[in-house]
């Protein structure tokens, strides 16, 4: 196995598999979880992975779907605080629009979100996150439309 080629391809996507893992679960410190579980799958498959007609899809369906096995998880299921006790919040530092589009995503089931976030985020085709996702392109076709839907409904409750 070629360690170097390892650690340049994993260097060269290092941060977009983070903000990817974040869009999907919506917290740093997960996201930063689902990346090195992914990145030691990757490393175990690596001959499957630098043999892939598209290695980057490869890599990008292994984090995708350690975002949806770790969902599954009986302890994920668990709720943390929305803000700490004994802390202020500085509502000076909000950033409006990623607030509210983190909100909107948190709504859509964890399918509906990859979905979205790989078909509008990273814009690959419907083929292309079937592929990843391991689905029918008709599936990806129909949670794109469910999730878009859905996003324009809780939209529009937000807005009052």
């Amino acid at each position: 196995m070629d360690d170097q080629e390892f650690h340049d391809f994993v260097a060269q996507r290092m941060e977009r598999w983070r903000r990817s893992a974040y869009l999907m679960c919506q917290d740093w410190h997960t996201a930063d979880d689902l990346v090195s579980i992914a990145i030691a799958k990757i490393y175990r498959h690596w001959r499957d992975v630098r043999g892939a007609d598209n290695p980057e899809a490869y890599a990008q369906r292994i984090l995708t779907r350690v975002w949806l096995s770790e969902r599954r998880r009986p302890w994920r299921r668990e709720r943390s605080a929305e803000h700490l006790p004994d802390q202020p919040v500085d509502p000076g530092h909000r950033i409006t629009d990623r607030d509210s589009l983190a909100a909107l995503l948190r709504e859509l089931g964890p399918r509906q979100r990859a979905v979205l976030i790989l078909r509008f985020y990273f814009d690959y085709s419907a083929e292309q996150t079937a592929e990843i996702l391991q689905v029918t392109v008709g599936t990806v076709k129909s949670q794109t439309a469910r999730g878009l839907q859905a996003l324009r409904v809780n939209e529009q409750a937000l807005r009052g």
